[in-house]
């Protein structure tokens, strides 16, 4: 039978991802809309965001932060392309957006002094194995994987190289020591609940002495110069954002901001993400159908939570079976206005993805668990 309760808000996709409890477009009124983003007034929103977001993430006062265009993949293409190329790379990559940035490495920047460190869904790629004489990008969390670094333990404070981190599906729900980090990127559409489309991008004094004494063998295009003359373009993290950006998304992005300081912070956006997977893992720990994508407890995702299917009886299809299965799960989900998108990412292996991040409720949390029971029983008997 079908369980009585449904989750208040069915929002579990993992970007972009479910708006904070409370939202509504009420909101966002007095958003300046119709007005240059260089003006004084629309100036000082693009700023808000800046300032509240350094202060809810404790940034170190000697970096810099700045509002960039293109999202999360945005603020990283133009740290990788800017940077890269003084000395050699170490890049590590165990789910889809670390190998597009190895791919980016090797086959657009065509670096020759290039190391992939790679491992399979599930798995972290041997963390003793990096160099820090060299630079360094990864993924904090893999959204595609639901693995993420258990610590920064193994990043040493005094290195040679930069630390490059693609930070979008951690920052707002995970303890980042940012210290231990060059460039940090992410996006206002993961753990805030944001809108798509603009990424942020924090440079440490290291990473900013690069780009005024390094000049890369490539041309930059546009979006992606952070100097002129030699010299950081401050104007870049004081607002002056190089391309028009939505004021609407602006003001979204501040609201969501206010309410994480209303709640407590930092503290307590990684305790709301904490307590969604620590639900999740109850509920795997008695099912027998379903297992994390996560093979080692400490690097299980609390945002992206990617879950396998385990049963004897999935295992025993042929690949393509299990991936119509996996696919007519969330449509059947989808379909009862349960869950939305909490299909495994396209090239994933096939299972289940439920965005748990700090704008989730856990009490929708735990009213969508006994439907998934419900719905992988349904299918499998059909």
């Amino acid at each position: 039978m079908k369980p009585e309760k449904r989750p208040a808000r069915p929002y579990f996709s993992s970007g972009p991802c479910a708006k904070r409890p409370g939202w509504s477009l009420d909101g966002l009124e007095g958003a300046l809309l119709g007005r240059s983003h260089r003006a004084a007034p629309t100036r000082a929103r693009l700023q808000a965001v800046i300032d509240l977001s350094r202060s809810i993430l404790n940034l170190p006062d000697d970096y810099r932060l700045g509002i960039v265009p293109a999202s999360d993949t945005g603020a990283l293409e133009m740290a990788l392309w800017s940077l890269l190329g003084e000395r050699g790379v170490d890049v590590l990559a165990w789910e889809s957006f670390g190998r597009d940035w190895l791919t980016d490495a090797e086959k657009q920047l065509g670096l020759s002094d290039l190391r992939g460190l790679t491992a399979d869904y599930g798995k972290l790629p041997d963390l003793s194995e990096v160099d820090f004489s060299r630079d360094v990008v990864f993924t904090w969390n893999g959204t595609t994987s639901g693995v993420r670094v258990p610590n920064a333990d193994w990043i040493p404070a005094e290195r040679e190289g930069l630390v490059i981190c693609d930070a979008t599906s951690a920052v707002f729900a995970m303890d980042i020591p940012i210290e231990k980090l060059d460039v940090v990127t992410w996006s206002w559409q993961k753990v805030l609940g944001g809108e798509a489309a603009h990424g942020m991008l924090a440079l440490s004094p290291k990473a900013v002495e690069r780009l005024e004494n390094y000049v890369p063998d490539r041309p930059l295009p546009k979006i992606f110069r952070m100097t002129k003359g030699g010299e950081i373009n401050e104007g870049l993290f004081k607002a002056a954002t190089i391309n028009t950006p939505s004021m609407l998304a602006v003001e979204d992005a501040v609201d969501a901001l206010q309410w994480a300081e209303e709640i407590g912070g930092l503290p307590a956006l990684i305790e709301r993400s904490e307590a969604n997977l620590a639900s999740i893992a109850q509920w795997v720990e008695r099912t027998d159908w379903v297992d994390f994508l996560a093979e080692e407890t400490p690097t299980r995702s609390c945002t992206s939570i990617c879950l396998q299917i385990v049963d004897e009886w999935f295992v025993a299809q042929s690949e393509a079976d299990r991936s119509s299965f996996a696919k007519d799960l969330g449509r059947l989900l989808d379909g009862e206005g349960i869950a939305f998108d909490i299909n495994s990412y396209a090239k994933a292996p096939p299972g289940l993805r439920i965005w748990g991040g700090a704008t989730v409720d856990n009490s929708d949390i735990q009213a969508l668990l006994p439907w998934l029971d419900w719905a992988f029983e349904k299918l499998k008997k059909s």
